[in-house]
């Protein structure tokens, strides 16, 4: 068997152990797969492990979040039904602390603060759109965010959500401070990236291992692009 062209070590693969693959995603790859058909995060992961432990069926692999398919950073996959259902169960409790950098093309007013929004989701154009208040079947959305700095002609912000809505972090700094995520033209930033993708990285999960209890800390580095460059100062 030919080793795949996936990952190597510590660069997109940030920690494995026997219960945990933490992989820094690229941006532009699925998570998991869609109507598109396109090879998602779990596949590259389930070739990864059976090549690497040379299985000879298919390898277990669970996917417990998801990253928006433009969106960089940390990922979270599970090797065991047990880890799934454990890292399953942290997320829904709110139990795993999440850090994203985003850059913006303006500098949010006021450069700190708490969003709360109420998010409906519309699934056939995939956006979705904010609240201020209570509105029908939207879905309480909050986060807190600080503006790190400038980042050359961009603004480092660094949000950490405290629910995991659809395209939270995306809509609610748009809608709630009128800075969109440079190149999210479905947000409301005016032109796209080169690579299409948009400047939103997970940069960070924090909770207690699903199996071990251990407190772990994943930090993914900045993707080597250079709308990200000037944000490495921040490290």
């Amino acid at each position: 068997m030919n080793r795949p062209n996936l990952w190597s070590e510590r660069k997109e693969i940030l920690f494995e152990d026997n219960h945990l693959l933490i992989i820094n995603k690229p941006a532009g790859l699925l998570v998991q797969g869609d109507a598109t058909g396109d090879e998602p995060l779990s596949a590259k992961a389930e070739e990864y492990l059976r090549f690497k432990y040379k299985k000879p069926g298919a390898a277990f692999v669970g996917v417990a979040h998801r990253l928006d398919r433009p969106v960089s950073g940390v990922v979270a996959l599970a090797k065991t039904s047990k880890a799934l259902s454990r890292l399953n169960e942290l997320f829904r409790d709110n139990k795993v602390h999440k850090t994203y950098w985003a850059l913006t093309g303006k500098c949010p007013e006021p450069t700190q603060g708490h969003l709360t929004h109420w998010l409906v989701k519309d699934p056939i154009r995939n956006t979705t759109k904010a609240y201020t208040e209570r509105h029908g079947q939207g879905l309480k959305a909050d986060l807190d965010y600080q503006v790190l700095g400038q980042a050359g002609n961009r603004w480092l912000v660094q949000v950490n959500p405290i629910t995991g809505r659809p395209h939270q972090i995306r809509v609610q700094l748009s809608s709630g401070l009128g800075t969109p995520i440079v190149g999210d033209v479905k947000y409301g930033f005016l032109a796209p990236l080169p690579d299409v993708s948009i400047a939103l990285h997970a940069r960070q999960l924090e909770f207690q291992h699903p199996v071990t209890k251990e407190a772990m800390c994943f930090k993914a580095p900045l993707p080597d692009i250079a709308h990200w460059e000037a944000a490495e100062a921040y490290y």
